[in-house]
């Protein structure tokens, strides 16, 4: 024990460390450590902690899913059968004694989730993700076989079901789970330096209204989603009180089925992606390593349109506005929509 305590300090200082050296000259040495995903002030700890990426449905008949307001990052995508699917980038997952419920993964999650090096937490998947959940790099936790015809099936055993739902909407993680899981498979808990990027997203210094774009910056009180995803109808309200865009899911608000919570994010962005057809199943490809596509980047009630590009799976998708500039995003949590090309976002 004693050993296994020892190991796990060195393992903090040795990433605290790659994490310090990868900031700019002068913060080595700040007093405050903040989060990569939400700019927040965090330990330095959690810090180096390795968030997870867990699948969560859009189902009606699934809702709420328990643990999704934890999510700094969530990840809204369609699949096949004009349903979508989400995945929730969460760091503070320590604790939490139900996660989900979890579903299946899909190919194209896999380059959004690995430029957060997470450990990649789902019920299978399909075939066309082969290839690349296999490969050693991956570090996944699954509850059958990983990509739904074969494939291993790491940490299965950690999974729960629960008896107020029929499956596949009862399947559940604990963090007690997740830390077994990734003992049992060695996956490190803390961030790879081989992989992780100290520096993601770029936040304001104090507060962006995008009251520098002028009239280029629309007013964006309500965004309706209806179009991209039509099964689900996300949209967000945005909230002054709070500064937040409050979310809501099939007409309804929402929320956390741990604690009740409504989802609120200050940063929603809209990432319109090439996507193809791969077969008569309707199962979905998007082409997610780009620089060429656009979308919209939404706080404090107003939209400007933004490119984006992201060049490998670790690397970050990073966001620009139309002078060529990385947008800065607000203190807090961001949703990010990966929409479908051709379907497009409404708001006023």
């Amino acid at each position: 024990m004693k050993f296994q305590k020892l190991a796990k300090m060195i393992s903090l200082l040795t990433v605290a460390a790659f994490v310090s050296a990868l900031a700019p000259a002068g913060e080595a040495q700040a007093e405050e450590t903040r989060s990569v995903y939400t700019n927040e002030v965090i330990t330095p700890e959690q810090a180096v902690t390795r968030p997870i990426a867990i699948m969560m449905p859009t189902d009606k008949v699934a809702q709420p899913s328990y643990g999704i307001s934890h999510a700094k990052v969530l990840y809204e995508i369609m699949e096949e059968g004009d349903i979508s699917r989400q995945m929730a980038i969460i760091d503070d997952w320590q604790g939490l004694s139900k996660i989900g419920n979890v579903r299946s993964c899909r190919a194209y999650y896999i380059p959004e989730a690995t430029e957060w090096d997470p450990i990649l937490i789902h019920f299978g998947g399909v075939f066309y993700m082969k290839d690349r959940i296999s490969q050693p790099d991956i570090n996944n936790i699954s509850g059958t076989y990983e990509y739904g015809t074969g494939g291993a099936a790491p940490g299965a055993g950690s999974f729960f079901r629960s008896s107020d739902r029929k499956a596949p909407h009862n399947a559940y993680i604990s963090a007690n789970g997740i830390t077994k899981a990734a003992q049992q498979q060695g996956y490190s808990l803390t961030v790879r330096p081989e992989y992780y990027n100290a520096k993601h997203f770029t936040f304001a210094q104090g507060v962006n209204t995008l009251e520098q774009y002028g009239a280029a910056a629309a007013t964006a009180n309500s965004i309706n989603l209806g179009q991209i995803f039509p099964y689900t109808k996300s949209a967000f309200t945005y909230d002054p009180a709070s500064g937040l865009y409050k979310k809501t899911i099939h007409g309804k608000a929402h929320v956390d089925g741990n604690n009740g919570e409504q989802l609120a994010f200050a940063n929603v962005i809209v990432q319109y992606t090439k996507w193809d057809t791969l077969d008569k199943k309707g199962y979905l490809t998007f082409y997610n390593l780009d620089t060429t596509e656009d979308g919209y980047y939404f706080t404090k009630g107003k939209a400007i349109h933004v490119t984006w590009a992201k060049v490998s799976e670790y690397s970050p998708t990073v966001y620009f506005d139309d002078n060529g500039n990385e947008i800065q995003l607000n203190e807090g949590k961001t949703y990010i929509a990966v929409a479908q090309k051709g379907r497009s976002v409404s708001f006023s």
